[in-house]
């Protein structure tokens, strides 16, 4: 038997970091928006636990599809040998979520061909946004991104923009510390320090852009499709014309 699932991408719509924590992380408050955009994860039952990915994503020691899969046979007590499949669309390092993405639904297609269930604590443990792509949809995230409230839905179309090139997510944050704290609540500022290029990019999409996450893509909610479609043709580099998820991230 093999399940699959799509494993959508998040923007964004909104971010205040708040402030860094004792432990290190940092507080935020946001406003997610799962998108059209997403991988597509299969799992089937095996004698050995493997992955194999089509497209670019980090080595299986960092693939948080194993890592997700390692933490559910921690927290089950038992081995649960899953042969994962991973077809990647999501440009990595791009503030679209799409490795947290990846591994809620490896929680979720393990959770199910071995019959369990998965603990929101679990998720949390794996990343600040896998909590969400758990549930999916629009919701508003605080804390760590943990603490999530359902909200309505953004859009209900997007064109999202990205460079071509990943930003480091801690990298990012680092300078925003090292600058303390000041600056676009974005990460913007952060991000254009991080990476000069990105600067250029975002000057040629021109206003009315805004940038996911910690970067490296952007984007620009619209009324209609042909508003996107608009955004789309007008936009340098590679742009998606998508919908936003308004009912759960899987359907």
């Amino acid at each position: 038997m093999i399940l699959a699932l799509p494993a959508r991408a998040k923007l964004n719509l909104s971010l205040l970091v708040t402030g860094r924590r004792p432990d290190g992380y940092h507080e935020v408050d946001t406003v997610l928006q799962a998108i059209d955009l997403h991988d597509l994860l299969e799992a089937e039952p095996a004698g050995e636990t493997s992955l194999e990915v089509v497209g670019e994503a980090p080595p299986d020691a960092e693939n948080l599809v194993l890592k997700a899969h390692a933490a559910l046979e921690d927290a089950s007590g038992h081995r649960l040998p899953t042969r994962f499949r991973l077809h990647k669309r999501i440009p990595p390092g791009a503030g679209l979520g799409g490795g947290s993405s990846d591994a809620a639904a490896a929680l979720r297609l393990a959770a199910s061909l071995h019959g369990l269930k998965v603990d929101p604590a679990l998720a949390a443990g794996l990343g600040a946004d896998v909590p969400f792509f758990l549930c999916g949809g629009a919701a508003r995230a605080t804390g760590r991104g943990e603490h999530l409230r359902p909200c309505a839905p953004g859009g209900p179309w997007f064109a999202v923009a990205w460079p071509g090139f990943g930003l480091s997510t801690a990298d990012v944050y680092r300078r925003w510390d090292e600058a303390g704290g000041e600056g676009e609540n974005q990460l913007l500022r952060a991000a254009l320090q991080v990476e000069p290029r990105l600067a250029a990019f975002a000057e040629a999409l021109g206003p009315g852009w805004r940038m996911t996450g910690s970067g490296s893509a952007f984007f620009t909610a619209r009324a209609t499709q042909a508003e996107a479609e608009a955004d789309r043709r007008s936009a340098p580099q590679q742009v998606w014309c998508v919908t936003a998820r308004a009912v759960g991230a899987w359907g």
